[in-house]
C-alpha cells in the first residue's frame, strides 16, 4: 500500500481510508465480531485509516473494540455535528456540543485522542469562528492532532480559512466531500479550493452509495436493502449513464468496483477515498482493486460519459444550504417584488 500525506499535516493515510458506517450492527452488518475480522484485515492489507462518526449506530464501539492493541498505528477520524438525540444542543457546532462530544466519541473509542475531529455536516446557525475556537482548543489540549469538515461549500471552506487566520485559530486541514464517478461537481470548486489551501481531500461514495456495486442495474431488481429507502438508487437518469460505466468497465477488463475506486483517487486534490464494505467479501473485492491504474484513454472515456466538474442527479445525503430548503429565504415578501 502507497501512502500520502494528509494535506499539510504530515499525517501519512493510505489511499483508501476504512469507512466505518457499514461496520455498525443497526446500521450494516449485525455481527460485531465479524465487523471486528473485517477491520483487521484491512489494517493487515496496509489500509490505515479509519473514519467513523458519532452518529453511525455503535460504529465507534465496534471500531474502538477492533484497535485494541493496534491503536498507535491507526489514523484514527471521526465525526461531529449530526443529531444525537431530541436535545436541540445534542447537534451542531456549538462549544457546548463539541465539548461533550468529543468525550464521548474518545470513550466509544477507547482511546485518549483523535487523529482527526471532522464537523459532520456545516452548521449555519453556529460561528464558524467558534467552531474553530472549540476545535483549537481540542488540539491545544491534546486530544484531537487535526480538524476538518465534511460537505462543506466552497465559500464556507474560503470563510474558514479566512476566520482561522484572521482570529489566530487552528485552520481545518480537511474535507471530506461526496465523489464519485457519478458525481463529479467538487471538482469545479472545492477540490480547487482544498488544494489551494492545502488541504486533504477525503472523498466519501466512491461507489455511489450502491450504484457502482454492479448490483443496481436498470430494469433490474436489487437486493440492497437501502434501494426502497433512498431517491438516488431509483434515479433513471443515474441508471442510465451506470449501464454506460458498466460497458466501459467490461470493455477495460475490470470490475465495475475496480473502475470505480480507482477512478475517485486518480484525482491529485484527492487524498483518499472512502470505502465503506459490509462484509468480508465487500472488502475483499476492493482491496483486489488497489492495484488498478486508469489509462489516460479510460480517464477520457469517462469525461466522455459525465463532464468534469458535473453531476448526475443529487446523492440523498448530500449537504443542501438552507436557503435551497426554505423558500422563505429566498423570497422577497410579495410586497416587496415588484420593482416599481
Amino acid at each position: 500500500m502507497r501512502y500520502r500525506t494528509l494535506g499539510r499535516t504530515g499525517i501519512k493515510v493510505s489511499p483508501y481510508a476504512l469507512g466505518a458506517l457499514m461496520l455498525a450492527t443497526s446500521i450494516g452488518n449485525p455481527d460485531p465480531d465479524d465487523s471486528v475480522r473485517i477491520i483487521h484485515k484491512a489494517l493487515d492489507a496496509g489500509i490505515n485509516f479509519i473514519d467513523t462518526a458519532d452518529v453511525y449506530g455503535d460504529s465507534e464501539e465496534v471500531v474502538g473494540k477492533a484497535l485494541q492493541g493496534r491503536r498507535d498505528n491507526v489514523v484514527l477520524a471521526t465525526k461531529v455535528s449530526r443529531p444525537m438525540g431530541e436535545d436541540p444542543n445534542q447537534q451542531g457546532a456549538s462549544r457546548r456540543w463539541i465539548t461533550t462530544a468529543v468525550e464521548n466519541s474518545l470513550r466509544r473509542l477507547r482511546t485518549d485522542h483523535l487523529d482527526l475531529y471532522q464537523i459532520h455536516r456545516p452548521d449555519p446557525t453556529t460561528d464558524i469562528e467558534e467552531t474553530l475556537s472549540a476545535l483549537t482548543d481540542l488540539i491545544r489540549s491534546g486530544k484531537v492532532r487535526a480538524i476538518g469538515s465534511s460537505a462543506m461549500p466552497a465559500s464556507d471552506i474560503i470563510e474558514a480559512q479566512w476566520g482561522a487566520e484572521r482570529r489566530g485559530l487552528e485552520r481545518l486541514h480537511t474535507e471530506q466531500p461526496p465523489y464519485s464517478l457519478l458525481n463529479r461537481g467538487i471538482e469545479r470548486e472545492v477540490l480547487p479550493i482544498t488544494q489551494r489551501y492545502g488541504m486533504g481531500t477525503l472523498v466519501w461514495g466512491p461507489l455511489g452509495q450502491g450504484l457502482l456495486t454492479g448490483r443496481v442495474r436498470k430494469g433490474r431488481q436489487n437486493e440492497l436493502r437501502r434501494a426502497g429507502l433512498v431517491r438516488h438508487l431509483n434515479d433513471e437518469r443515474r441508471l442510465d449513464v451506470v449501464e454506460q460505466f458498466v460497458s466501459l468497465a467490461e470493455e477495460a477488463g475490470l470490475p465495475l468496483t475496480h473502475l470505480a475506486t480507482a477512478f475517485a483517487i486518480a484525482h491529485p486534490g484527492v487524498t483518499s477515498a472512502i470505502v465503506g464494505p459490509r462484509t468480508m467479501s465487500h472488502l475483499d473485492d476492493l482491496l483486489a482493486g488497489a492495484d488498478v491504474t486508469l489509462t489516460d484513454d479510460i480517464l477520457d472515456r469517462i469525461d466522455e460519459i459525465v463532464p468534469p466538474g458535473t453531476d448526475v442527479g443529487t446523492l440523498d445525503q448530500a449537504y443542501v444550504p438552507p436557503p435551497l430548503q426554505d423558500p422563505n429565504l429566498r423570497r422577497r415578501p410579495i410586497s416587496e417584488r415588484t420593482a416599481a
